[in-house]
């Protein structure tokens, strides 16, 4: 199905969702779930979660500051990335490929569970530039329940863009199913999920001139054509794909509490005291990196270990997990004003690596000294085990806490500790009270395996690295009445794992201490909205954790109504100040540190037109429509130019059946 019948078919989807409306129920606003709620993934913990059904800066989330307002990517919509807010990232994970694609692929933190009452279809389509830079994203969720206890989901996106600039296309499918059954005594949540990426890598731009200043390359031609620019890479790409499985049961014992609801009637309800759990979690990634272009081959990378010819390196990684645990309930009389739960959690992980680099013989070259092939372990098995305890207080009008703690006693965990805590108030401010909230978090974690050890055409590392500690203290204040909220943090890291200007991993010696502050202050004046987030960060080893001081995001609006259509015009900003930017390694999908180029300074800027009317959503945006008016510098990262100037449009509808 091409771009203009898809299209076509969405609008004609849309315009029978208005017209079988009756008249009175246009009027009515849209059917929201009867609850939704996202999973803690070690114990299945449900919290509060909404239905993305507003329109406010809908448009917003197909442009990288729907991941962050300061965000180095390779400048692609569905390419690797790396978020410049330090307090924001995600702890490395095991499988560090995938962690430059996060932004674009299904996690447990994303993952949202709906009792819909009715079934609820979300279908949306977004588009974006020409024949030659089109930029395409088809999504749909589905929620239904069998009854007022079990519900089915599934999900499907897909993602294809183009690139603005040559040999940088990239596609993403995601895929999945979820279920809940929520009863008296047991309780059941799970989900699948499926992604598979593929990256075309250009290694950047040839020369930061075509951007910069064009004359000089062009003989004299200031104008900048995107897919003319000569890039490093033509026939390299990246592969990133696996599943996700988890699976969490939990079994309620307690005693039955009657209430008389008339003269007739008498309520049983289950107090439920104890709880038993198992949760299970199968996770498999996949990576390769493939290039064929043998001249690009020797002049790209400065070392080639196995076939000066082609690249093509393969990295899997898999893991089970399994937690069991106990926990003593809160609220089941006056005397329990905490939930108790005490958990055991074991996995095993296995890695391998492989190439199908050879050379012209048929024999593999083996790398030079200090470090040969023979030295790296090509396979490996983890056994793990970690004990723990979950302290919390969610029932409490005046002080709420939660607090978990772990300790690592087999395999590589042995000696690793996880502590992380918060705790929540009001306080009394000008007459009223305010929320308040303190957290910390203290953590003492090995190296993941792949930062140990590794082997490619290109890149060959063994390492010793020691446990990196990290303590990070802060909290958090939200004024409503003047729509303030303010946050604070500071970190101390020792021993941080890194990649160093080589793009090779190295380890800091000594500590590294981060302090960030933000405020968000939004402001309303009749029709006239305007939402600001100011971010002041500060690294004490700017040459480890590299970070722009000061991040500014601001976004202005208009909101109102004709009739029974919701609109929003507005224009949105972001700006990050100078600073030594990470760059980045396609081989190894890693973001590392260099020295030599400045990037910064130089605001993005879109505007766009939000409607809703009913069960329709609808933008049309111009983004980057700043370009070649606020300076030349548009680089997220060294030779990565972010997209030039480009019109996009999409739509969303929500069947509430």
């Amino acid at each position: 199905m091409n771009k203009k019948t898809l299209t076509a078919y969405l609008l004609l989807l849309a315009a029978s969702a208005l017209l079988s409306m009756p008249l009175e129920a246009a009027k009515k606003p849209v059917l929201e779930p009867s609850f939704a709620w996202r999973v803690d993934p070690l114990l299945g913990q449900r919290s509060p979660a909404t239905i993305d059904t507003v329109f406010q800066n809908y448009s917003l989330e197909f442009v990288p500051q729907q991941i962050s307002p300061a965000y180095a990517t390779t400048g692609n919509y569905c390419a690797e990335g790396y978020n410049l807010l330090y307090m924001e990232r995600p702890i490395q994970s095991d499988f560090h490929f995938r962690d430059a694609l996060e932004a674009w692929i299904p996690t447990m933190s994303k993952a949202r569970f709906y009792n819909t009452r009715i079934p609820m279809t979300l279908l949306s389509y977004n588009f974006g530039g020409g024949k030659e830079n089109g930029q395409d994203r088809f999504s749909t969720i589905f929620s239904a329940n069998a009854n007022a206890r079990t519900q089915v989901g599934a999900l499907i996106d897909y993602i294809y863009s183009k690139g603005s600039y040559e040999d940088q296309a990239a596609k993403d499918l995601n895929w999945g199913f979820s279920g809940s059954y929520l009863g008296e005594h047991y309780e059941f949540q799970g989900s699948f999920t499926h992604f598979n990426l593929v990256t075309k890598e250009n290694g950047g731009i040839t020369d930061d001139l075509y951007i910069t200043d064009p004359a000089v390359v062009q003989g004299g031609n200031t104008s900048v054509n995107a897919k003319q620019i000569p890039t490093n890479l033509s026939d390299a790409h990246n592969r990133v794909k696996g599943t996700d499985l988890w699976l969490n049961n939990r079994y309620k014992i307690g005693f039955w509490r009657e209430e008389q609801v008339n003269d007739t009637t008498v309520k049983r309800t289950l107090v439920p005291v104890t709880s038993f759990i198992w949760t299970l979690r199968y996770r498999e990634s996949k990576h390769s990196f493939r290039n064929e272009n043998m001249t690009q081959n020797l002049e790209f990378w400065p070392i080639t270990y196995l076939n000066p010819v082609e690249t093509d390196d393969f990295q899997k990684y898999w893991s089970v997990r399994n937690t069991i645990g106990i926990s003593l309930l809160e609220g089941f009389n006056k005397w329990a004003k905490a939930a108790l739960t005490a958990f055991a959690t074991h996995e095993i992980r296995s890695y391998s690596m492989e190439s199908g680099c050879k050379d012209p013989t048929g024999a593999q070259i083996e790398a030079m000294a200090p470090i040969t092939i023979s030295d790296i372990p090509l396979a490996e098995k983890e056994n793990l085990l970690w004990v723990g305890a979950r302290l919390t207080k969610q029932q409490g009008r005046i002080i709420n806490y939660d607090a978990t703690g772990e300790i690592g006693l087999v395999g590589p965990a042995a000696g690793e500790i996880k502590v992380n805590g918060e705790l929540t108030t009001r306080i009394p401010l000008l007459g009223d009270t305010v929320p308040v909230r303190a957290f910390g978090h203290f953590t003492n974690l090995s190296a993941p395996w792949l930062m140990q050890h590794f082997w490619s055409n290109h890149f060959m590392w063994e390492n010793s690295f020691s446990k990196t500690r990290s303590l990070r203290l802060g909290g958090e204040i939200s004024i409503p009445w003047t729509q303030t909220h303010f946050n604070f943090a500071v970190e101390n890291v020792q021993n941080q794992i890194y990649f160093n200007e080589n793009a090779l991993p190295a380890q800091h010696g000594g500590s590294v201490q981060i302090v960030s502050a933000t405020l968000h202050q939004n402001f309303h004046f009749g029709p006239f909205y305007w939402q600001n987030r100011l971010t002041w960060q500060k690294s004490s080893e700017q040459a480890v954790i590299p970070l722009p001081q000061l991040v500014v995001a601001s976004n202005a609006s208009l909101q109102f109504k004709i009739a029974t259509l919701f609109v929003q015009f507005g224009i949105n900003g972001t700006y990050f100040t100078k600073y030594k930017s990470v760059d980045f390694q396609p081989a190894t999908m890693s973001f590392y540190n260099q020295n030599a180029v400045d990037i910064g300074n130089y605001p993005m800027v879109d505007v766009y037109l939000n409607c809703k009317l009913s069960k329709v959503r609808f933008y049309l945006m111009m983004s980057h429509v700043n370009q070649g008016l606020t300076g030349t510098n548009w680089f997220s990262m060294p030779h990565y130019p972010i997209n030039p100037r480009k019109f996009q449009l999409g739509l969303s509808i929500d069947f509430a059946n």
